[in-house]
Formats: C-alpha cells, structure tokens, sequence
C-alpha cells in the first residue's frame, strides 16, 4: 500500500493553498493544469481533508512549488493505517 501524509487538523487545507500561491494557480483547480495525474474530485477530497495526500503526490507538489518539507509539520503514514483487516468487523450475523 501506498504512504500517506498526515497533518494536523487544517492544516492539509493550508499547504494545498500554499502550493497554489506558489503556482500563481487562483484555486486548487489550477494545481492540474501542471500536469498532476489527478482528479480534480481528489483535490476537492485532500482540500476539504476528507483524504490523506499520498506521499508520491506530496513530494511532487514540494518540488514545483519549491516548497521545503522540513518547514511543514506533518507525519508518514503506512498505506492501510485506518482499514478494517480481512472485513471481519465489518461482517454480521442476523
């Protein structure tokens, strides 16, 4: 499973907006525009923090913008943090 980054609350929201000051980008919407192989419905998710960003997606977003990752708070994240193992909690008996 892919990693994942994890910030603290908000604060996904706030270094989404710093990327797309340092683009010179009006929203998120104009972070696709740099050739990102990602949905615009997926930046929605990551800006409203319904989503952890995946590590690969992070450090490429750190490149273009120039952004030093030593400057953010944030802490990796195996890939199946948060899942259920095998469904067994999720099954039930009538």
């Amino acid at each position: 499973m892919e990693q994942r980054i994890k910030f603290q609350k908000g604060q996904q929201r706030k270094f989404l907006d710093l990327v797309a000051a340092r683009l010179n980008c009006v929203s998120i919407r104009g972070i696709l525009q740099f050739g990102f192989d990602i949905n615009y419905s997926s930046i929605k998710n990551y800006y409203s923090e319904r989503g952890l960003i995946s590590l690969n997606l992070f450090e490429e977003l750190c490149h273009i913008a120039k952004i030093d990752k030593k400057e953010l708070r944030f802490e990796i994240i195996d890939g199946n943090w948060g899942q259920v193992k095998g469904g067994h909690i999720g099954r039930r008996f009538i």
